[in-house]
């Protein structure tokens, strides 16, 4: 047990002072603050001494140094049983500090509030900071706090223990600490990457906090963890039991496709995290029913995302099927109450969700395999026209969609549309003549549709045989990525059976 006889003070967050300030001075603890938090412990009419009467030392540089001062530091982490630690306090009049309460500036708000350079330097804290380091370091003998949320934990520590911390809650408070510490400095890292246009730093660092720890992982006997660079994430359950490990990766799959669709018009039905129906569609009964067609099997249980409102009318619609997850851009008050009857069913507001500097990271073992994320916009401009004949402005429509859901499904990857619907998909094949006849497979079972049919793959067609069949299946018009030392064997048999064949600039794996 250590006895906390002084205590430090500086906080940029200084909401609920008065019960840890309460607590200190009932077990007669000296505070020592500065700046604003001197102002508010003294609003509070609380005792204070003030740092720069401490250290008879004013704050100077407009603020930049006050704590930084050999009689803070000293306090903090000399060593309470080393003689050679006590006779240079003693040589130098200095005493011991043995509580410090720090929270830093709020840089990472700061960087969401405003684009100004010098404000967002102005906002690294540095004496916050260093004095949190040197007292998680010198936890033997000092307690740090370095949120307002541990000031509850630290008043029922000092009042079980008469003024005095275990060695395990001070150690404890110094491992939150030094992740605190971590923490902020790699915001402040990467503010720096991005603003120089650093993507792969030589050292590269991440910044998360954990949201939620589901059950298990992908399978029982696995652990996992959600983690957001946020503070919150920007999907908001409204309804249902915990999300699943599973959960969290097919709503992210699906998100990716509904956010590339155009808006409010959109329905994605995600299997596996892999897109088993989708459909563009002015009427949202319609848009879902359609994306339903594909494949209503592979949508038992899945997820469904739909970038618009839900209303009662879909709402109703959508009980129909069992289903672990509905993402929507908000429900309407009937359609929330109709959905709600399912007590597990999880709702989703995905209204606030978007993709911005987005990074993918496949982890093994102590290796990362990092890359931007494949969200690119797609226009006319992206692709050229091979075959003798051109499409129309629909087929041609058609054909970018069919493009635009392929870079989503797992590679190999084929999707046939119609009407800016999914027809048929084919997935995760080492063949992509495996992936082709999957597709087809699936058009004739479930769509067998009397209208025109197109096809795009996410990479070239090594050989004929893929094209080849696709064409026998009646597509009319195929979209894929260039760069085959086949490919003017694939636009000659394009031009032989008249064919549409338009080549991407991009090639879309997805593994």
């Amino acid at each position: 047990m250590k006895k906390i006889k002084t205590a430090l003070i500086s906080v940029s967050d200084k909401k609920n002072l008065k019960p840890l300030l309460i607590s200190l001075k009932k077990n007669n603890i000296k505070i020592i603050s500065s700046g604003g938090t001197y102002k508010e412990i003294q609003k509070l009419k609380f005792k204070c001494l003030e740092v720069s009467e401490f250290t008879n030392s004013p704050e100077i540089l407009e603020g930049r140094v006050k704590t930084l001062h050999p009689k803070i530091h000293a306090g903090i982490l000399n060593k309470r049983k080393s003689k050679i630690h006590l006779k240079d306090l003693k040589n130098n009049n200095f005493e011991n500090i043995d509580l410090v309460i720090v929270n830093f500036y709020p840089f990472e708000e700061t960087l969401q509030n405003t684009k100004d350079h010098k404000k967002i330097i102005e906002n690294i804290d540095v004496g916050g900071p260093t004095m949190v380091r040197s007292a998680a370091k010198n936890y033997q003998d000092v307690t740090v706090i370095t949120s307002s949320d541990q000031y509850e934990e630290l008043v029922e520590e000092l009042k079980k223990n008469k003024g005095c911390t275990s060695l395990k809650f001070r150690e404890k408070l110094s491992r939150i600490a030094f992740t605190e510490t971590a923490y902020y400095d790699f915001v402040i890292s990467n503010y720096f990457n991005k603003k120089t246009n650093i993507i792969f730093p030589k050292k590269k660092v991440f910044h998360a906090n954990l949201i939620e720890t589901p059950r298990y992982g992908e399978n029982p006997h696995q652990e996992s963890g959600i983690y957001s660079r946020n503070n919150s994430m920007k999907i908001n359950q409204i309804h249902g039991k915990q999300l699943s490990y599973n959960n969290y990766n097919d709503i992210f799959s699906a998100l990716t496709i509904s956010k590339s669709l155009p808006k409010n018009i959109g329905t994605v039905i995600v299997k596996h995290a892999n897109p088993c129906g989708v459909s563009i569609n002015k009427d949202h009964l319609k848009s879902y029913k359609y994306a339903l067609a594909c494949d209503p099997i592979s949508a038992f249980g899945g997820i469904v995302s739909c970038n618009f409102k839900i209303d009662k009318k879909l709402a109703s619609e959508l009980n129909k099927l069992f289903l672990e997850v509905i993402i929507a851009n908000d429900f309407d008050k009937d359609a929330l109450k109709l959905l709600k009857e399912k007590k597990n069913l999880r709702l989703i507001n995905a209204t606030n969700y978007s993709f911005k500097e987005i990074l993918r990271i496949v982890s093994s073992n102590e290796e990362l395999l990092i890359q931007t994320e494949d969200i690119k916009k797609f226009s006319n401009k992206d692709f050229k026209i091979v075959s003798k004949r051109k499409p129309t402005f629909k087929q041609m429509k058609n054909l970018i969609f069919a493009f635009n859901i392929c870079r989503y499904v797992k590679s190999n990857a084929i999707v046939l549309a119609t009407n800016e619907t999914t027809a048929g998909i084919g997935s995760g094949q080492p063949s992509r003549l495996d992936s082709c006849q999957i597709a087809i497979d699936k058009m004739k079972k479930f769509m067998n549709t009397k209208d025109e049919v197109v096809a795009a793959s996410d990479a070239f067609f090594p050989f004929i045989d893929g094209i080849e069949k696709l064409v026998q299946a009646g597509i009319t018009a195929v979209i894929q990525p260039s760069g085959s030392i086949r490919d003017k064997e694939i636009i000659n048999f394009a031009n032989e059976t008249d064919t549409i064949l338009v080549f991407s600039k991009t090639r879309h794996f997805r593994h």
